[in-house]
């Protein structure tokens, strides 16, 4: 089935249910609680019963937009019957943690845009071609004749920023501009969400960022940065696993390396994994290998044991990968 008729059986499918369960992904970031949100609040604009849900603890400062306050944990929801449940922005079941065990009692509806994406809804909607799940959602809502307003239009905005390092990353295409152009004509301010993630630290995030900085390792002549936070980490300065998002892309940010590795351990031998690429490496093959997925450029993973054994294994085999891979004839240590 060509992409066309699944977008259009999912349109009608959606347009059909008169109660909708809309999940995201553990660990959410800025894509994942736009689409949920901006999907659950073009449903209720149609009429619809939603119930809007994430396994996971929502960073604090995306509550400075009151709609996240929709958002439910596994707990409050489990109870709810839906006629159809729409999973956006994740690649596997064990992405959505606990409702996982509900998707063999109801039909259930994939949007994503990871190339791991293992199509395990009943109706899957996946494109990588896109910059943001986001995006997905905006042509969803659309087609379902859904009439944008200005916070509607704000909060869809958001996941397309976000995933697209606000504008920075190779993902942001034409369309990515297009389509954020028109959420602004329909009044979403731009500046509001990248004052709202950008510019909302607090003075321990920055001692969190130095102990980080103490741990940082440069390998394979110069392509490979990687560091850890422990969970004595986290304690000894005060802080939680939010306050250390983005760390991953700070070490990106480092001349010369092509290859960003962060490990988080915030609960003791429960260690995340994020893995970051610049132009051609692809991470989400060795994020596969360890039992995760992802995106070329950004990708991850969740391992449980030592943080200092499974952070010898991920450089290892990172190593070994970025040794068997070239971009016209790029290589290292020849």
């Amino acid at each position: 089935m060509n992409a066309m008729n699944e977008f259009l059986n999912i349109v009608a499918e959606i347009n059909n249910a008169k109660k909708v369960l809309v999940l995201g992904h553990i660990m959410p970031d800025g894509d994942d609680i736009s689409s949920v949100l901006s999907l659950t609040m073009g449903l209720e604009k149609l009429g619809k019963e939603v119930e809007a849900a994430i396994d996971w603890k929502i960073q604090s400062y995306f509550y400075e937009l009151p709609e996240v306050q929709k958002i439910r944990n596994f707990e409050q929801v489990k109870n709810y019957d839906p006629d159809l449940i729409v999973i956006v922005d994740a690649s596997s079941p064990d992405r959505i943690g606990q409702f996982a065990q509900l998707l063999e009692k109801y039909k259930v509806i994939v949007i994503d845009h990871h190339g791991t994406n293992t199509y395990f809804g009943n109706f899957n909607w996946v494109d990588t071609s896109f910059g943001a799940t986001a995006q997905m959602v905006l042509r969803i809502n659309k087609e379902l004749g859904v009439k944008y307003n200005e916070r509607l239009a704000l909060i869809n905005l958001m996941g397309i920023q976000t995933d697209t390092g606000f504008f920075r990353y190779a993902n942001a295409d034409e369309r990515v501009f297009l389509d954020a152009a028109e959420l602004i004509k329909f009044g979403a301010s731009p500046n509001v969400i990248s004052r709202m993630i950008l510019e909302n630290k607090k003075i321990e995030q920055f001692r969190l960022l130095a102990t980080m900085v103490d741990h940082l390792k440069i390998d394979c002549d110069g392509l490979l940065a990687y560091s850890y936070l422990s969970s004595e980490d986290y304690a000894a300065n005060n802080c939680t696993e939010e306050d250390s998002g983005g760390f991953v892309s700070e070490i990106r940010s480092i001349k010369g390396v092509e290859v960003a590795i962060f490990l988080s351990e915030y609960n003791p031998n429960e260690v995340h994994v994020s893995f970051r690429s610049k132009e051609w490496f692809d991470v989400s093959k060795v994020a596969v290998v360890l039992g995760g997925g992802g995106h070329p450029r950004a990708a991850g993973c969740t391992i449980e044991g030592d943080i200092k054994d499974i952070l010898e294994e991920v450089v290892k085999i990172t190593r070994v990968t970025l040794k068997s891979e070239s971009l016209r004839g790029r290589s290292f240590g020849n």
